[in-house]
């Protein structure tokens, strides 16, 4: 909780990561997805589904090399919670994946 001036309480509102990850899928947003212990690769597509693990299912999923600069098509893909270190949107609206 934090505190403004004076003793006036503000209650900070915190969005769980479940919570924004179904946001993404509603918005069909394309995403982007950083592995664990794969520094230089990521993986683009749109979110079209997800479990309790975040265990994510990508549509049109293309994996990214950061060094090289290259990219490869994948297709849809099912990519495993584990696998996961940071999760972020692209884009906010809506596309047809």
């Amino acid at each position: 909780m934090a505190y403004r001036g004076q003793g006036q309480k503000v209650q900070e509102v915190m969005v769980q990561p479940i919570n924004l990850i179904f946001r993404y899928l509603q918005n069909r947003s394309q995403i982007q997805v950083w592995l664990y212990e794969q520094v230089n690769m990521g993986i683009e597509g749109c979110n079209t589904g997800f479990d309790e693990y975040v265990n994510l299912i990508l549509d049109d999923a293309e994996e990214m090399h950061s060094k090289t600069k290259s990219r490869r098509q994948l297709g849809q893909i099912v990519l495993k919670g584990d696998n996961i270190t940071l999760l972020q949107c692209l884009q906010l609206e809506v596309r047809n994946c």
